[in-house]
């Protein structure tokens, strides 16, 4: 049964989407996703299932618009492409939690670069689905203005890298 990461959009952070990880947990198990584990607080979730990624998506996203009112949107990958992910993480002598992956529902456009605004010296790369970003003051002290991310939901080289050893470590069990 294949592992599924799930990265969910805009929980727990600002004061809005608020969900426990305890009922993402339940939420997941009742769609009967097996070996669920949840990771911090901002809404990383991976689990089993035979069913297929768009069906898997579609039938969390709409669970979690019931639990929460609204749908916050829901981004799935699989461990082998998380590896790829930290594999060719550009940027090499950035800190970790200062290279933001932004992980899209679908590939950027081929503009999506050209309206960066990046005051702070900040660096973006596309790649696919993802966006990379290095901020070399930190995310939040920077003006970055990048609309292509929007869709998307970010999360630092060093959440990545644990979620692709959780998923490896998963499927390692199997």
């Amino acid at each position: 049964m294949p592992v599924y990461i799930a990265l969910l959009r805009a929980i727990n952070v600002g004061g809005t989407g608020k969900l426990a990880m305890a009922e993402l947990k339940s939420i997941c198990e009742a769609l009967g996703f097996a070996d669920v584990k949840t990771y911090i607080q901002s809404g990383n979730v991976l689990f089993r299932s035979d069913d297929a990624e768009a069906d898997v998506e579609r039938r969390l996203e709409e669970a979690l618009g019931k639990a929460l009112g609204k749908k916050p949107g829901v981004v799935l990958r699989s461990r082998r492409e998380l590896d790829a992910i930290v594999a060719n993480a550009p940027f090499p002598d950035a800190k970790p939690n200062y290279l933001l992956v932004s992980f899209l529902p679908a590939e950027a456009p081929a503009d999506a670069l050209d309206k960066l605004v990046a005051p702070d010296g900040e660096e973006a790369v596309v790649a696919g689905r993802e966006i990379y970003v290095h901020f070399p003051i930190g995310s939040g002290q920077s003006k970055l203005k990048l609309p292509a991310l929007k869709p998307g939901t970010a999360r630092n080289l060093n959440t990545v890298r644990k979620l692709a050893e959780m998923a490896a470590a998963m499927e390692d069990a199997n």
